[in-house]
């Protein structure tokens, strides 16, 4: 019987040991989509370090067990995207080189129910609001005293600071406030201890983001208080940059450019992405605004801060969209010159109000369009350029590259905008601000040797 008996044990212990873990669970998060996304998984890093989880960022190495990827679902490419990231890290758990893929974002937010049928490789699937329940995966408890707490996917010498979550415009074109919800704005004391932890980390520049930037404070003060937040933020000791992106331009409240003006912090640059300009499609697109009130708007915006850089996003093949209206598109751009302009071409969301009208141009007519917008655009910027030959910047230094030092100005955000190659035989490093005399200008970017 002793003998039988130390066999049993013996295997009972044997099965025991496969069951436990024999190393320590590392983490590693994908991001795809926009900043917003950044920001919510340099969150959920912050969570998982704090429960003593080690985290990885985009680990190019095998060299983690457990993949999160934080998806995109807000246009057909990026969807794709997310969809081949997910079956990709799928492949890579069935090899044996993975132990658990979980998968959060807005594409898990809107299409959960089908995802979860056709992909049924993934351990868990999370909506956009749902970090308590990721960290629940993990045995881990949300920490809410981590106010601000971050693990920085961006180089230290910026970041972005998000000011409010989900979107109350009804735009007929746009998903997303089926997946991240009605607008909330974060208060500001939230924010000032967010921004001080950044200052901590050695981030100079900060990027204000939100679906809507002009419409915080609505819910949580009442009144727009986006004003209130910039002149707290200006008050922190270690930013040097404030930088706004996603103003939307029906009732813009003109009162912050009063701000911007008598801040030195804040950059003379602004973010509105107009959509469209042509009447017939800032209705149909439900934007509440029409050609003439946007011309007004930014000739006003160019009284108050002459030298302001202006940034907008443009949609062009929305359906009914003609030929006429990309001229009109054209001979606006012409007229108001804007500083920096990014195309998107259409994309036919389900459970949009636009999806209820044909989207009846083809692909390949809406690149030729966007084409032709970023021609006219093109010739813009180098004139704009151009006009900058020979005089000085303010830069920061982003990176060396190929032995050249790559900056940008007050004018110019992270990888949408210009860049500015600096010339020097002097040792930077990333996070120096330093003076840049132009000396040649490209159709995007610029060049310059340090002053």
């Amino acid at each position: 019987m002793k003998i039988i008996q130390k066999i049993n044990l013996f295997f009972a212990r044997l099965n025991s040991m496969k069951t436990k873990k024999l190393h320590k669970d590392v983490v590693n998060i994908t991001t795809l989509g926009c900043s917003k996304n950044m920001v919510d998984s340099e969150v959920l890093s912050g969570q998982l370090l704090a429960n003593g989880i080690e985290v990885k960022h985009e680990s190019e190495k095998p060299d983690y067990n457990i993949s999160i990827i934080n998806t995109c679902g807000f246009i057909d490419k990026a969807k794709e995207e997310s969809i081949n990231t997910i079956l990709e890290h799928v492949a890579l758990k069935e090899d044996g080189h993975l132990e658990k893929v979980y998968v959060t974002g807005c594409l898990s937010e809107r299409y959960k129910g089908d995802l979860e049928t056709e992909i049924p490789g993934v351990d868990a699937w999370f909506g956009t609001m749902e970090l308590p329940n990721i960290l629940k995966a993990f045995e881990a408890d949300y920490k809410a005293e981590l106010v601000g707490e971050r693990l920085l996917s961006t180089p230290s010498h910026y970041a972005y600071l998000k000011i409010s979550e989900g979107c109350n415009r009804t735009c007929s074109f746009c998903a997303i406030p089926l997946m991240r919800g009605k607008h909330v704005s974060k208060s500001i004391e939230d924010l000032v201890i967010e921004a001080n932890g950044l200052v901590k980390k050695g981030v100079k520049e900060i990027m204000l983001i939100a679906q809507e930037l002009t419409y915080y404070g609505l819910d949580l003060y009442k009144e727009r208080a986006l004003g209130k937040l910039l002149n707290e933020l200006c008050a922190i000791e270690g930013i040097e940059w404030i930088r706004l992106h996603y103003a939307y331009p029906h009732k813009f409240p003109m009162d912050i450019l009063e701000v911007i003006k008598s801040q030195p912090k804040i950059c003379n640059y602004l973010d509105m992405p107009l959509q469209h300009v042509s009447d017939n499609m800032l209705k149909a697109m439900k934007r509440q605004i029409t050609r003439q009130e946007m011309m007004d708007l930014i000739k006003d915006i160019r009284k108050v801060i002459p030298d302001i850089c202006l940034r907008t996003t443009l949609i062009v093949g929305f359906p009914g969209e003609t030929k006429e209206d990309i001229e009109d598109l054209k001979d606006f751009l012409e007229e108001i010159r804007f500083d920096r302009v990014g195309v998107f071409t259409y994309s036919h969301e389900d459970d949009t109000s636009a999806f209820a009208l044909e989207d009846n141009i083809s692909d390949e007519e809406k690149e030729e369009r966007a084409a032709e917008i970023m021609s006219v655009q093109q010739d813009i910027s180098l004139a704009k350029n151009e006009e900058k030959v020979g005089q000085v910047f303010k830069v920061i230094v982003d990176k060396r590259e190929s032995g050249r030092y790559i900056g940008r100005t007050e004018f110019d955000s992270v990888e949408v905008d210009n860049e500015v190659i600096i010339n020097t035989k002097k040792k930077l490093k990333p996070g120096d601000f330093v003076q840049v005399k132009i000396t040649k200008a490209y159709d995007f970017d610029l060049e310059g040797e340090l002053v």
